[in-house]
């Protein structure tokens, strides 16, 4: 236990934690009131985890929870990893050198490279999943990304809507144009574009779930003529799109590949295309990522900075139109399906165990919690071959948004 204090002295510097080790000795860190206790207390089962957790916590303390080996005696699994995010940036800050950030930059290539057979074997680890999780905590189109939230008060079915209404306003659609959705997911927003502004729309997953879900519901919504899905990696496509767009897939792309992508969306955009990237970003620039996610629930991916990626988009010869970013924005959707897993595990536990439940309550939780006390958001890249493919402001964003919001409460604008 004398290596995990030394540890915890240094990083517990917001809030406080109290431990009980596996020789049931009780130990305090950080700042407690004489006659309180810490804000959250853990019970460790396991004598290994007196050190485990004192060099690398961001694995050994997923997979301590998942196991059971880690028991939360006071307050909640949320409780101690807002503790620990909160607590993560300010600890980094006083550590991370020159020296360590030249490193971490090699080490990343490394677990990056994703050639197409490691992409689809990546893939199926996540999204081959029964679909019958995913539906137990999504919203009715089934987005499994972050929505957007102009009213705090949304609820998640809302706020995803007005994500999909978001990402159509900047892909400024016409009637008939061609539309490519690189990760389709269960074909939500392909569904959406094409029965909202009467584009055809081609999806690419490497999913045989997704892409076996997403066919049905198309064919259900009445656009099975315009929407068509296929099992494709993007370096297969070829042809020629007056949109593109992607969302929550470029985490998986991999730093090594990020000017192929980009080259690639070039080369299948038309003169006068648009397209729109949705991913999560990092505003730290040069970490890795957390092992544990990458271990057990996206192996593969990458969080990329701004940094990283608007160099690749200028080298493919795209112009960036515009950039959001949307600060906690997936905070929200992520509690919002944290708490609709939990509430309907019910539905799914002859499916999955105990620890199944351990291991996807802990990424919901560490992920909220990373978007909301941590160094990551969402942006959105808006991209065009040409300067004057979109319009001198962004007022047309806006004023798509409201008219289609009037639109679908059955208002029109002179009632407004």
């Amino acid at each position: 236990m004398r290596l995990l204090a030394r540890f915890l002295r240094r990083f517990v510097t917001i809030g406080s934690i109290g431990v009980i080790d596996a020789d049931d000795a009780f130990h305090s860190f950080g700042d407690v009131p004489q006659g309180e206790r810490p804000d959250v207390i853990v019970a460790l089962r396991d004598r290994s985890l007196h050190w485990k957790l004192a060099i690398r916590p961001e694995l050994y303390l997923g997979e301590a929870y998942m196991d059971g080996s880690l028991e939360i005696t006071r307050g909640t699994l949320a409780d101690l990893l807002r503790l620990c995010c909160q607590n993560l940036a300010e600890y980094r800050n006083r550590r991370s050198g020159f020296a360590a950030r030249n490193l971490v930059r090699l080490g990343r290539y490394g677990t990056q490279w994703n050639s197409r057979r490691q992409a689809r074997e990546n893939a199926s680890h996540h999204y081959d999943l029964s679909s019958e999780l995913y539906c137990s905590f999504l919203d009715q189109a089934l987005q499994y990304s972050c929505a957007y939230f102009p009213n705090p008060e949304l609820t998640l079915d809302e706020a995803q809507s007005s994500k999909m209404r978001h990402l159509a306003a900047k892909l400024l659609l016409k009637r008939n144009q061609r539309v490519l959705d690189v990760g389709c997911g269960w074909g939500g927003l392909a569904i959406d574009l094409a029965r909202r502004a009467g584009v055809r729309v081609d999806g690419i997953t490497l999913s045989r779930e997704q892409l076996a879900l997403a066919s049905k519901r198309a064919d259900a919504a009445g656009v099975g003529d315009d929407v068509r899905f296929y099992l494709k990696d993007y370096r297969e496509l070829d042809g020629c799109y007056d949109r593109i767009v992607s969302v929550g897939m470029f985490e998986h792309v991999g730093l090594p590949h990020y000017s192929l992508f980009f080259r690639k969306l070039r080369d299948l955009l038309a003169a006068d295309g648009i397209a729109v990237v949705h991913s999560i970003g990092s505003a730290s620039g040069w970490a890795t990522g957390n092992p544990w996610i990458r271990k057990y629930i996206f192996p593969g991916g990458y969080i990329p900075a701004l940094s990283e990626v608007v160099p690749a988009v200028e080298s493919s010869g795209l112009i960036v139109t515009d950039i959001e970013i949307l600060h906690l924005h997936y905070a929200e959707t992520l509690q919002k399906w944290r708490e609709r897993f939990l509430a309907n595990w019910r539905t799914i536990k002859h499916i999955y165990d105990e620890r199944f439940r351990r291991m996807w309550e802990f990424y919901l939780a560490s992920s909220e919690m990373a978007f909301r006390h941590g160094r990551l958001m969402v942006f959105q890249l808006q991209l065009a071959r040409q300067q004057d493919a979109v319009p001198l402001t962004r007022d047309y964003i806006f004023e798509f948004e409201r008219s289609e919001a009037m639109s679908s409460s059955g208002l029109c604008e002179c009632a407004a």
